[in-house]
């Protein structure tokens, strides 16, 4: 890591971070629950499709590949039609971009970081839960460790990791906050599950004046339960014997175990931790899906594809910019639009071609000249100027 002294008598001076040896974070492991994450993104529903809203959505953004920056590459002699072929067709001979994307994206949310192998020639993902940063002393990173056992250069790794705030190595991944959430999501599905298997509540009281000894409670419970199969939807019965009475089993009905509105209510948690607006998840017509849906992509996707954009510029050394042409989202309406060019093309800003190229319509012969504005009524300066063109035969003043 380097910095520079503004207050050398030299131009400019190059000095190492003197705060790098003294950081306690030696060797970065994450800090994360990754088997909790992944289980919840599997099991439960709303993980899993507010997960893959953002995954897809992010995936589908191509990339445009712009002119060398001024700063520094990590890779010498990269031409840009490589980069181009990278970061928009095939990053290796395996797979699609959309499908690495996919890959690394997923990583991002569940974990907070992506790492990713670039052996010169391709890209590579390498899985975050199994990546180990080693600290450096003088620089950033030392080394890379894949598994505990295959090490790689810091040259070798694009690391791309989310906010946080204990760590400047690792990023926290977006699903940390609602953790408790879906933890509490689980034990109600496992209580319903527990409940509706009648588990956890008799449903039958079977009375006897004798005290009953444990062999024929025993025997009378395999009979039961041999002739009406609890698990196929038979109550369990309960035995009280020696007189014993029963008043009220329990008040819990199948209303209360619905836990409908606390399931909705976790459910909205989860979508703000992610950054998923909860009203895409709503089905039916609604005013406000349009503003939402911009909103998601500007505040959510966007920000997501400029961090992955933003570390592959300074890698490879070419500005790089999200193409959003292709998203209904962020594009007005067509009715707004077309006023919008046609005011520009009549007000003599742009051309008629450069309007139809904007609006999706190949360009037309005899449109590429700005045209200039007609005052018909004349100028309001000095009136003998503008008004009707004279026609054939007539001179300036309309004789």
């Amino acid at each position: 890591m380097a910095w520079y002294n503004p207050f050398s008598k030299k131009p400019v001076e190059e000095k190492l971070n003197p705060a790098q040896p003294h950081f306690t974070e030696k060797v970065s492991t994450s800090r994360e629950h990754h088997f909790s994450y992944e289980r919840a993104y599997e099991d439960l529903e709303i993980v899993n499709r507010a997960v893959n809203m953002l995954v897809d959505d992010t995936s589908a953004i191509p990339t445009t590949v712009g002119d060398q920056t001024k700063g520094s590459s990590q890779i010498k002699g990269i031409k840009r039609s490589k980069v181009d072929l990278l970061l928009n067709t095939e990053p290796n001979p395996f797979q699609d971009i959309n499908s690495f994307k996919r890959n690394i994206i997923i990583d991002y949310i569940l974990d907070g970081n992506i790492f990713i192998y670039f052996d010169g020639v391709h890209l590579y993902h390498l899985p975050a839960s199994k990546m180990i940063i080693h600290a450096s002393d003088s620089t950033y990173v030392e080394k890379y460790t894949f598994n505990e056992k295959i090490d790689y250069y810091p040259r070798e790794i694009i690391h791309i990791k989310e906010n946080s705030f204990y760590s400047i190595y690792r990023g926290v991944p977006r699903l940390k906050p609602a953790l408790r959430t879906m933890q509490l999501m689980t034990k109600m599905r496992n209580f319903q599950d527990n409940f509706f298997k009648n588990g956890a509540v008799p449903g039958l009281v079977l009375k006897s004046p004798n005290t009953l000894s444990e062999k024929i409670k025993e025997r009378m419970m395999i009979s039961w339960q041999t002739r009406y199969r609890p698990d196929s939807g038979g109550h369990r019965p309960l035995i009280l014997d020696g007189g014993i009475e029963v008043d009220q089993l329990t008040n819990t009905n199948f209303k209360d175990l619905d836990f409908q509105n606390a399931i909705l209510e976790n459910e909205k948690i989860i979508l703000k931790a992610l950054g998923v607006p909860p009203i895409l998840m709503d089905s039916g017509n609604n005013a406000n899906i349009r503003p939402n849906m911009r909103m998601y992509y500007l505040e959510t996707i966007l920000p997501i594809t400029k961090k992955i954009n933003n570390a592959f510029e300074r890698y490879f050394g070419f500005e790089l910019k999200e193409d959003i042409t292709d998203i209904p989202a962020l594009q007005p309406e067509l009715r707004d639009a077309s006023a919008y060019y046609s005011s520009l093309v009549n007000g003599g800003i742009i051309t008629p071609n450069e309007a139809r190229e904007r609006l999706g319509f190949e360009a037309v012969e005899g449109a590429e000249d700005i045209r200039v504005p007609a005052n018909i009524a004349g100028s309001a300066s000095n009136p003998e100027e503008g008004g009707r063109p004279p026609e054939e035969g007539e001179n300036q003043n309309g004789e």
